[in-house]
């Protein structure tokens, strides 16, 4: 399943948002938060203040328990945050991008645009029935979420540091057994 490129962009930034809590805590000052908005190529308002960064950092939580709910509890998290942000859908075009869905003005503020987007991008996931796109790494000593979007599904670790950490304990594992 290939999701289209909006789709795509804002569960990767919903992820990295998520993670940013798994310690150590990654946005923590006005500067993190500046480079997420920069790395996941938000546009519109950005108050560049602490109280946006909280209110940002407070949508980990909820954006955690979306993108690991079952698809029935996923289908009302997403309606209910559509709802709650008065979301109506539109086509724009910015930047280097074709025409993608925005549900909410530019203008909103940062937080309720990232969960609206959010949301849009969870209605795809959701109509596909690809929820196992989403999942908790399979590092047991790690809470970090993994977004596969790989053909084949094979992603299961939400960093290469997880994965090499596997990767060396089965090694030394297979050496300790042979």
């Amino acid at each position: 399943m290939t999701f289209a490129h909006d789709t795509a962009v804002a569960l990767t930034a919903a992820v990295a948002l998520v993670n940013s809590a798994v310690e150590p805590d990654t946005l923590t000052r006005i500067i993190d938060l500046d480079a997420f908005f920069a790395e996941h190529d938000y546009t519109g308002s950005h108050a560049r203040d602490r109280a946006e960064l909280d209110e940002v950092r407070a949508l980990r939580g909820p954006l955690r328990a979306l993108l690991t709910s079952e698809r029935d509890a996923a289908v009302d998290q997403v309606n209910q945050m559509l709802a709650e942000a008065h979301a109506i859908p539109r086509l724009v075009r910015h930047g280097g991008h074709d025409w993608h869905v925005h549900a909410v003005a530019q203008e909103a503020p940062l937080a309720q645009r990232i969960l609206v987007e959010t949301a849009m991008a969870m209605v795809d996931v959701i109509r596909a029935d690809e929820l196992s796109r989403l999942a908790v790494c399979a590092d047991p000593d790690c809470d970090g979420l993994v977004l596969d979007l790989s053909r084949n599904r094979s992603r299961k670790f939400c960093s290469v540091t997880c994965g090499n950490r596997n990767a060396v304990a089965a090694y030394r594992a297979r050496q300790a057994a042979g």
